[in-house]
């Protein structure tokens, strides 16, 4: 059994305007706009379920580069799933650095010896 394929859309303001629900989901839209910049730049990009989720790795070649998170914030609700889920794939893929992308926060920590930088949606997407 495989896991299940995420779908992205091609356009978010299309996304949007069809979409049923009434909170206009932030942190899907920006995981949806993380996506198509990664695949302007990536061709194999993939997700990764284990015990928990990442939601995107880059592989390069042979092998996986980059392990990266999309949440709008990272807050106490979160904040054990997104870095949990970054975490295993970077230590199953042997990655020393990682990436979550958040709508505004900018910060760096250290966590089992591998780095995670969350960096703001603007400063990382083009």
């Amino acid at each position: 059994m495989v896991n299940p394929k995420k779908i992205y859309s091609i356009d978010n303001g299309l996304s949007h305007a069809n979409s049923a629900s009434f909170s206009g989901d932030k942190g899907k839209m920006l995981e949806n706009m993380a996506f198509l910049n990664l695949r302007k730049n990536f061709k194999e990009i993939f997700y990764f379920k284990g015990k928990n989720e990442c939601d995107f790795l880059v592989k390069e070649g042979a092998k996986i580069k980059h392990a990266l998170q999309v949440c709008y914030e990272l807050n106490e609700d979160n904040k054990a799933r997104e870095i949990n889920g970054l975490l295993e794939a970077m230590e199953k893929f042997n990655l020393k650095q990682g990436l979550i992308i958040t709508f505004g926060q900018d910060d760096e920590f250290e966590i089992k010896g591998r780095k995670i930088t969350v960096e703001p949606a603007w400063k990382r997407l083009e």
